[in-house]
């Protein structure tokens, strides 16, 4: 039978983003000083590091050191990460805006399906951003309904892990900490927008904000 400490290492090294909302039995261990050094040796091993977020609330693991393979491989995620960037803040603030929240989402913001369906469906323009986000790469929406574009936006949120959906059984999604990590890049790639992509991703990296 598999440890807790070994299936929180199995979560990290699968590329999983250790949150409140996604685990919380993990998230409470790696909160734990002895837990967090006596897993930080075993990422080593396979030149891993755990990083958080600036709110220290988000855990995964990121490349201890950076070598021709992994500068090849950090540069084509950076390039997957920037080119997924414009659909996710397009939903961002679709939301947001369809909310009326002076807030923007963050871990743990709860988003009502139904009640979000109800209020795009009554305003033109929120309809027209849906339409057309919905129909980026990253979703692949080829519904023409709002209903059909707006849950297959949000299937792929939840598989993506940027949304948890705690009862199958009622439409309501909360968003998890890889959202707060989302915003991390977004000021990151702001910061840095006159490096080149692999630029970007080392630079990323020796700060602990990638993979």
């Amino acid at each position: 039978m598999m440890t807790e400490q070994g299936r929180v290492l199995t979560q990290l090294l699968s590329g999983q983003f250790i949150c409140q909302i996604t685990d919380e039995a993990s998230w409470r261990f790696l909160k734990n000083n002895a837990n967090r050094n006596a897993i930080e040796p075993h990422l080593a091993l396979l030149n891993r590091a755990l990083s958080t977020t600036a709110e220290g609330d988000v855990f995964f693991a990121s490349y201890d050191s950076i070598n021709d393979s992994e500068r090849k491989h950090l540069g084509a995620q950076f390039q997957e990460i920037s080119s997924n960037l414009r659909p996710l803040v397009d939903w961002l603030l679709l939301v947001q805006q369809a909310q009326g929240n002076d807030i923007p989402i963050g871990m743990g913001s709860p988003i009502r399906l139904t009640e979000l369906q109800s209020t795009i469906e009554d305003t033109p323009a929120f309809t027209e951003q849906l339409e057309k986000l919905s129909r980026y790469r990253l979703f692949g929406s080829a519904s023409t309904q709002t209903d059909g574009q707006l849950k297959q936006v949000f299937k792929r949120l939840h598989d993506l892990g940027y949304l948890a959906k705690p009862n199958p059984e009622k439409p309501i999604y909360i968003a998890t900490g890889k959202i707060d990590y989302l915003y991390e890049v977004l000021r990151f790639i702001d910061e840095t927008e006159s490096l080149s992509l692999t630029e970007q991703a080392e630079a990323a990296t020796s700060q602990g904000s990638l993979l």
